[in-house]
């Protein structure tokens, strides 16, 4: 009797310790498949814009600025001058164009084929969408810039080959918050040729959801030859 009690010991205790060690088994495979799925969940999307700032990019911006002898505005003293002059024009709203309340007054100025560009750029998204486009930002000054770059890491310095082209009056932000999917990828469609032709340098923004656009001013130019062709292919 005594060894069969012992036996029966042993195998309640084999029973549950094996238990035990099976459950152990199960919870750490539990945990595994556990842990890959949640890094499957934080995986995080690639950044991959079809317009691309880059450091070659400011370079041509700032040749463009330097190429046209244009003034780096230091202050409002010199943006009012400028505008006396009309070396830099009111950017207008329109149904096919709003601008930010924040750049109303002495910011929403650029330069005369800037805003030309914008008006057809606008014009041409309002025909296709039937909703406007919006400037986010436009001129700036040096002293502006010296303030966004102390709450806007990101932002371009005010002196050297790679200083902000908004400095000049020659640049807008478009502001894509809001926007489709088909609306970005029509913004890309229509800003892309422009690019490859050096007519504008162009990037998506990520953290400042806008796209920044600088236009040179052989887009007069080119403006009046896609004109002329759309005459002569008319007739």
């Amino acid at each position: 009797m005594r060894a069969l009690r012992n036996t029966i010991c042993l195998v309640t205790l084999f029973a549950v310790f094996g238990a035990t060690d099976l459950f152990a088994i199960h919870a750490k495979t539990s945990t595994r498949r556990g842990a890959r799925t949640r890094k499957v969940r934080v995986r995080r999307a690639v950044w991959n814009p079809v317009l691309r700032g880059s450091r070659e990019s400011l370079l041509r911006q700032n040749y463009e600025i330097d190429r046209l002898q244009l003034t780096r505005i230091a202050n409002d003293d010199e943006l009012l001058d400028l505008v006396e002059r009309d070396e830099l024009v009111a950017i207008v709203p329109t149904k096919a164009l709003a601008v930010n309340k924040n750049i109303l007054g002495t910011r929403n100025y650029c330069r005369s084929w800037t805003r030309q560009f914008l008006e057809d750029l606008s014009e041409a998204y309002y025909r296709e969408f039937r909703k406007p486009i919006q400037v986010t930002s436009a001129v700036r000054t040096v002293e502006q810039q010296k303030k966004l770059r102390r709450t806007n890491r990101n932002a371009a310095p005010i002196e050297g080959e790679t200083a902000s082209s908004h400095l000049a009056g020659l640049t807008i932000d478009i502001g894509k918050k809001g926007m489709s999917r088909k609306q970005r990828k029509w913004i890309n469609a229509y800003l892309l040729p422009l690019q490859q032709r050096g007519i504008i340098e162009a990037a998506e923004e990520r953290r400042q959801a806008c796209y920044h656009i600088m236009v040179s001013e052989r887009y007069m130019e080119y403006r009046e030859e896609e004109q002329l062709a759309e005459r002569v292919g008319g007739q």
